[in-house]
């Protein structure tokens, strides 16, 4: 376990480079943890004390304010993979991406769609992670995890972790559970994927939804999708230095989606509908890029250092000098301005630390 602090008074270390955003001020005191007991070691200690916790592993989903952290930093870089038949677990330090490729070239299915998404392992059961017709709770079987409360080592299953779009038990309470260990049960399909369930990807396939590729051409499929959209990391495109899907996409009931609709129509033409998707008796999802780029907020837009990616409107950009104070600015400039063209209110999808929309 590697500790490092103030010195005199002077912070030693900037949490920016931690992060995918390359923003956030820096820390009191970062400790960063390889294994399972360091990791539980290092909570405990910031408990029994009551110094504030913040715990990064990947920093793919975090905004951190320009101020850093008041307290001790957990960084999270365990590693572990353990492959068993069909049975995969994963140290929440493990890189995701390199996860989901050694899945594939064993010639399992599942989560082949969940390629080149930036972060760590034990991040994925969080906000339930998915893309592209999969989400993690589709083969998740088992998080192991540290109970802060209880304070001991629990294993909790699938229906335990009360998985729903982009979120968890662990998302709603965030104090309460540091994962550990994240288990996963897999398909041997011979080499092929999952059936294919988003539109997108069985277009670029040329295959229709519900078929199987190989599981190799799906994930391969995916990573030209997310690259085209400034979503693989990149240390030399500033399109990647972003958390990902700044907002989730809207759930809305019946007669939302309806005053939505009439919104749309009044604004674009009564030509124009909405994209619309099931997400549950009397509950439609609909795409918060397509509604960024509608109300005026198109790919490239602002001038400042934090500005729209050139390929995605759902990602906030640094463009390499930007603050998190700049990406805020951005965050609710685009946030109102959705809600005044469409009344809807948009969700930051990112962790926000010592700052706020």
């Amino acid at each position: 376990m590697q500790e490092l602090y103030v010195d005199s008074g002077v912070p030693l270390v900037s949490l920016a480079p931690l992060t995918t955003l390359r923003l956030g001020g820096p820390a009191q005191r970062l400790v960063t943890a390889t294994t399972d007991d360091e990791v539980v070691a290092a909570v405990r200690e910031a408990d029994d004390s009551g110094t504030p916790l913040l715990i990064i592993a990947g920093g793919s989903n975090l905004v951190i304010a320009d101020e850093g952290f008041e307290g001790t930093v957990l960084h999270i870089a365990t590693s572990g993979f353990s492959l068993s038949g069909t049975s995969l677990e994963l140290a929440a330090g493990e890189n995701w991406s390199n996860a989901v490729a050694r899945t594939v070239e064993a010639g399992l299915a599942g989560i082949e769609c969940l390629a080149g998404i930036p972060g760590s392992a034990g991040a994925t059961p969080i906000q339930n992670v998915g893309a592209y017709g999969q989400e993690v709770s589709s083969t998740l079987t088992e998080v192991v995890a540290y109970d802060r409360r209880t304070r001991e080592t629990v294993t909790l299953t699938n229906a335990e972790c009360d998985f729903s779009y982009r979120h968890s038990r662990f998302k709603a309470d965030p104090a309460r559970h540091v994962v550990l260990r994240v288990r996963f049960e897999l398909e041997d399909a011979e080499g092929l994927s999952a059936p294919i369930k988003y539109g997108e990807t069985a277009r670029v396939l040329g295959v229709e939804p519900g078929d199987r590729v190989p599981a190799a051409t799906a994930r391969e499929a995916v990573l030209r999708l997310r690259a085209g959209k400034g979503m693989v990391l990149d240390a030399d495109d500033h399109d990647t230095w972003s958390a990902g899907s700044f907002f989730t996409n809207p759930i809305l009931d019946d007669a939302d989606f309806a005053a939505f609709v009439d919104r749309v129509r009044d604004r674009l033409g009564p030509q124009v509908a909405p994209p619309a998707f099931p997400a549950g008796e009397g509950r439609t999802k609909t795409s918060a890029a397509w509604l960024i780029d509608k109300a005026g907020f198109t790919k490239g837009y602002g001038s400042g250092p934090a500005r729209i990616s050139t390929k995605h409107t759902l990602a906030l950009t640094n463009r390499g000098s930007a603050t998190t104070a700049d990406l805020l600015v951005l965050a609710r400039e685009v946030r109102e301005g959705v809600r005044a063209a469409f009344g809807i209110t948009l969700t930051n999808e990112p962790v926000m630390v010592g700052c706020a929309l």
